[in-house]
């Protein structure tokens, strides 16, 4: 895998993590809101934590889709799942939650688990040789006729 793929999954992982915690952070200035307030919620999205959350998991958002195009669900999502120990570290030192040892073991099995999926491929093939790929897995630019 090439650096620029590390650092796709590496944004992915920072810009969620980042990206929660601040819309957490934001939620807990802005207090409780609810659908059948629309007004609250509207104003909710005016909160510089909020706004600046959204914009993350914007960037999130593309570079998963980038990953997506280069890699399997089945690699991308697990590989990415290092935010959420991102997200209890945060949580921890900059949110000041409270972490119960619980949710750390929890924390590590997914820590482990991502270790097992970055050793395998990141895509798959499970067509075989004689087989023409489907119009799915074709790029869009090959699909679109002159």
């Amino acid at each position: 895998m090439t650096l620029r793929k590390y650092l796709v999954l590496a944004g992915v992982t920072i810009f969620a993590a980042a990206g929660d915690s601040l819309l957490s952070r934001g939620m807990k200035e802005v207090g409780n809101i609810s659908f059948s307030r629309l007004p609250d919620m509207l104003l909710a999205i005016t909160d510089p934590f909020i706004v600046l959350g959204i914009l993350l998991l914007l960037a999130f958002f593309a570079c998963y889709t980038t990953a997506l195009s280069w890699a399997d669900l089945t690699y991308v999502l697990p590989a990415t799942s290092l935010g959420y120990v991102v997200v209890a570290l945060i949580g921890k030192f900059v949110l000041h939650e409270q972490v119960p040892a619980t949710r750390w073991i929890g924390i590590l099995l997914i820590a482990a688990g991502v270790g097992f999926v970055a050793g395998g491929p990141a895509r798959t093939d499970v067509r075989g040789k004689e087989e023409a790929p489907s119009t799915l897995c074709t790029p869009v630019s090959s699909r679109v006729k002159s």
